[in-house]
């Protein structure tokens, strides 16, 4: 499995006192939490998707949305997902940074939702190029 760095965690400011307001939780259903993107050539970068859909009466907002390494930048459905509508967490991973052929990358998510979000979680091949290619990354 590959390693980097995490210095990508998003936080939408104006969300953060949804998690902490019990009265407006609501429910999420997440249809993908786990996405294989393939196998990519070493240095592609990668979009990977992953779509949620408010289960609950109330408004439900993604509140924080954190890889688990430096080589994934990961957006998200900033505004309320109103019960019934859908949302995502649109992650790109950068297969420059990997280090081993074998893939498996984890996305934290907060919602305010009276059930955590499951890990969101990517896997997949990197074809690795060998050291004197390296030097084009």
């Amino acid at each position: 499995m590959s390693s980097c760095t995490n210095k990508n965690a998003n936080t939408s400011a104006s969300n953060n006192k949804a998690v902490n307001d019990s009265a407006n939780y609501t429910s999420v259903q997440w249809e993908d939490s786990l996405v294989h993107f393939g196998t990519v050539k070493q240095g592609e970068k990668i979009h990977i998707l992953f779509h949620c859909k408010n289960t609950g009466t109330k408004p439900l907002f993604i509140i924080t949305v954190q890889p688990s390494c430096g080589c994934t930048v990961a957006s998200y459905t900033k505004e309320a997902i109103a019960p019934g509508a859908n949302g995502e967490v649109d992650a790109v991973f950068d297969s420059g940074h990997s280090n081993t052929p074998d893939v498996r990358k984890v996305i934290s998510v907060t919602t305010n939702t009276t059930v955590a979000s499951p890990t969101l979680v990517f896997t997949g091949t990197v074809i690795l190029k060998n050291k004197d290619e390296m030097k084009d990354l």
